[in-house]
Protein backbone atom coordinates (compact mmCIF):
# COMPACT_ATOMS: atom_id res chain seq x y z
CA UNK A 1 0.00 0.00 0.00
CA UNK A 2 1.14 3.52 -1.05
CA UNK A 3 1.46 6.08 1.63
CA UNK A 4 1.98 8.65 -1.66
CA UNK A 5 -1.10 10.60 -2.80
CA UNK A 6 -1.32 11.31 -6.27
CA UNK A 7 -2.41 14.54 -7.68
CA UNK A 8 -2.35 16.43 -10.65
CA UNK A 9 -1.46 19.95 -11.93
CA UNK A 10 -2.72 21.83 -15.55
CA UNK A 11 -1.50 24.35 -17.54
CA UNK A 12 -1.97 26.02 -20.46
CA UNK A 13 0.82 26.18 -23.16
CA UNK A 14 1.33 28.26 -26.29
CA UNK A 15 3.05 25.91 -27.84
CA UNK A 16 2.97 22.85 -30.56
CA UNK A 17 2.30 19.49 -29.11
CA UNK A 18 5.17 18.38 -31.01
CA UNK A 19 7.33 21.24 -29.86
CA UNK A 20 6.02 20.80 -26.37
CA UNK A 21 6.55 17.06 -26.51
CA UNK A 22 10.77 17.74 -27.02
CA UNK A 23 11.01 19.55 -23.94
CA UNK A 24 9.24 16.47 -21.97
CA UNK A 25 11.00 13.54 -23.52
CA UNK A 26 14.54 14.34 -24.80
CA UNK A 27 17.70 15.02 -22.24
CA UNK A 28 18.47 17.81 -23.82
CA UNK A 29 14.73 19.53 -23.33
CA UNK A 30 14.23 18.10 -20.13
CA UNK A 31 17.78 20.38 -19.36
CA UNK A 32 16.49 22.97 -20.02
CA UNK A 33 13.77 23.73 -17.83
CA UNK A 34 13.40 20.25 -15.08
CA UNK A 35 17.42 19.35 -14.41
CA UNK A 36 20.73 20.66 -14.47
CA UNK A 37 21.57 17.91 -16.88
CA UNK A 38 19.85 15.19 -18.49
CA UNK A 39 21.44 11.60 -19.94
CA UNK A 40 20.04 9.15 -21.10
CA UNK A 41 21.21 5.10 -22.04
CA UNK A 42 18.05 3.41 -23.46
CA UNK A 43 15.17 3.83 -21.13
CA UNK A 44 16.95 5.19 -18.10
CA UNK A 45 17.38 8.96 -17.55
CA UNK A 46 19.73 10.58 -15.51
CA UNK A 47 18.90 13.74 -14.00
CA UNK A 48 21.17 16.06 -12.42
CA UNK A 49 20.55 18.83 -9.65
CA UNK A 50 23.54 20.73 -8.76
CA UNK A 51 25.12 17.49 -6.03
CA UNK A 52 22.38 15.79 -7.02
CA UNK A 53 21.92 12.76 -9.20
CA UNK A 54 18.39 10.91 -9.71
CA UNK A 55 17.78 7.91 -12.26
CA UNK A 56 14.19 7.46 -14.33
CA UNK A 57 12.97 4.62 -16.71
CA UNK A 58 10.70 6.09 -19.57
CA UNK A 59 7.76 3.87 -18.57
CA UNK A 60 5.94 4.13 -21.67
CA UNK A 61 5.55 7.02 -24.24
CA UNK A 62 3.11 7.97 -27.11
CA UNK A 63 4.59 10.97 -29.49
CA UNK A 64 3.25 14.29 -28.81
CA UNK A 65 0.39 12.75 -26.35
CA UNK A 66 2.04 11.03 -23.42
CA UNK A 67 5.48 10.27 -21.55
CA UNK A 68 6.02 8.39 -18.02
CA UNK A 69 8.60 8.15 -15.89
CA UNK A 70 9.41 5.83 -13.00
CA UNK A 71 12.15 7.04 -10.42
CA UNK A 72 14.46 3.85 -9.76
CA UNK A 73 15.20 4.37 -6.26
CA UNK A 74 10.91 5.08 -5.44
CA UNK A 75 10.19 2.05 -3.58
CA UNK A 76 6.80 2.71 -4.06
CA UNK A 77 5.48 0.65 -6.90
CA UNK A 78 2.44 2.31 -7.75
CA UNK A 79 3.83 6.00 -8.56
CA UNK A 80 5.49 7.93 -11.39
CA UNK A 81 5.34 11.11 -12.91
CA UNK A 82 3.51 11.62 -16.23
CA UNK A 83 3.56 14.85 -18.60
CA UNK A 84 0.40 14.83 -20.62
CA UNK A 85 -0.29 16.87 -23.70
CA UNK A 86 -3.91 17.60 -24.23
CA UNK A 87 -5.14 19.41 -27.01
CA UNK A 88 -8.56 21.55 -27.15
CA UNK A 89 -11.02 20.27 -29.52
CA UNK A 90 -12.53 23.78 -30.13
CA UNK A 91 -9.91 25.96 -29.02
CA UNK A 92 -6.84 24.30 -30.41
CA UNK A 93 -5.38 25.39 -27.29
CA UNK A 94 -2.48 22.97 -25.66
CA UNK A 95 -2.38 22.23 -22.27
CA UNK A 96 -0.07 20.67 -20.04
CA UNK A 97 -1.19 18.04 -17.39
CA UNK A 98 1.50 17.16 -15.04
CA UNK A 99 0.59 13.44 -13.05
CA UNK A 100 2.88 12.98 -9.48
CA UNK A 101 2.84 11.83 -6.69
CA UNK A 102 3.96 12.54 -3.28
CA UNK A 103 3.69 12.09 0.58
CA UNK A 104 0.52 13.66 2.20
CA UNK A 105 2.26 16.59 3.56
CA UNK A 106 4.42 17.14 0.55
CA UNK A 107 1.91 17.77 -1.84
CA UNK A 108 2.24 21.59 -1.43
CA UNK A 109 5.41 22.00 -1.83
CA UNK A 110 5.62 19.50 -4.59
CA UNK A 111 2.86 21.55 -6.73
CA UNK A 112 4.79 24.55 -6.15
CA UNK A 113 8.21 23.26 -7.22
CA UNK A 114 6.18 22.19 -10.35
CA UNK A 115 4.53 25.64 -10.63
CA UNK A 116 8.58 27.04 -10.49
CA UNK A 117 9.48 24.62 -13.48
CA UNK A 118 6.73 25.10 -15.62
CA UNK A 119 7.84 29.11 -15.35
CA UNK A 120 10.89 27.95 -16.66
CA UNK A 121 9.15 25.67 -19.33
CA UNK A 122 7.32 29.32 -20.34
CA UNK A 123 10.05 31.41 -20.27
CA UNK A 124 11.70 29.13 -23.07
CA UNK A 125 8.85 28.47 -25.47
CA UNK A 126 7.42 32.18 -24.89
CA UNK A 127 4.00 31.17 -23.40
Amino acid sequence: MSDKVKYELEFVVKSSASLLFKYLATPSGLSEWFADNVNSRGEVFTFIWDDTEEQAKLISKKRDQFIKYKWLEDEDEESYFEFKIEIDAITKDVALIITDFAEEDEVEESKQLWESQLDQLHGLIGS
